[in-house]
């Protein structure tokens, strides 16, 4: 990552996201439902592909737990215990038999063995931790060889009104409980580091291409 890149990703804490996902979550599933559906739909569509064991990294209240197919077997973490109550909510009302287990826990430090799932899927999550290179690296260490990553987020516009507006969001991170600035260097960085790790695909979604799909492979 550059210097000029690294000035944008701004500090976040734990402590910020549990804070601000404790306000968010009354009101979550009606500001955020519409504008993410669409790359709530791709990350459960890449997920439908596979089959096995699979980790939702922020799972948060549960928005995309009805998208995934019968064939996975979900387990969500999630940092803020608010969230993660909406989605048990949503498991028990739907009758979700294919979620096995949904706890708090930091994405950072996952509670789980090397290798425990087939694939790991964080929507619009990786702009929300405070370290993104680790929780990538857990999720990579939880996966086993030959499985995948999936990864749905925004990612910072270079230039352009858009960036003009996140860098003004930018100063609000730790309110918000994401960062609006997020360069694709943070994680084009990470998957140069790792030479375990293949990216299979990247591509923007709507609306607006606001927001980016990243597949990856454990090699």
């Amino acid at each position: 990552m550059t210097k000029a890149d690294d000035t944008r990703v701004q500090t976040i804490t734990n402590s910020h996201v549990e804070d601000a996902y404790a306000r968010w979550a009354p009101v979550y599933d009606k500001v955020f439902t519409l504008v993410m559906r669409p790359g709530r739909k791709a990350a459960a569509a890449a997920v439908n592909r596979l089959s096995g064991r699979v980790l939702d990294v922020g799972v948060g209240t549960g928005l995309e737990l009805p998208m995934f197919g019968d064939q996975v077997k979900i387990t969500g973490i999630d940092l803020s215990a608010p969230m993660l109550d909406i989605a048990r909510q949503r498991v028990a009302a739907l009758g979700l038999r294919n979620v096995e287990d949904l706890k708090v826990m930091d994405a950072m430090n996952l509670e789980f063995a090397d290798g425990s799932f087939d694939a790991a899927v964080t929507p619009y999550v990786i702009t929300t931790v405070p370290d993104p290179a680790r929780t990538m690296d857990e999720m990579a260490r939880v996966v086993r060889p030959g499985g995948e990553i999936i990864i749905v987020n925004h990612i910072g516009a270079e230039s352009g009104p858009i960036a003009w507006i996140e860098a003004f969001m930018g100063g609000h991170a730790h309110k918000l409980g994401w960062r609006p600035q997020f360069p694709w260097s943070v994680i084009g960085d990470w998957i140069a580091k790792r030479p375990d790790i293949e990216l299979l695909e990247r591509r923007t979604l709507a609306p607006l291409g606001l927001f980016t799909l990243v597949r990856l492979r454990r090699k």
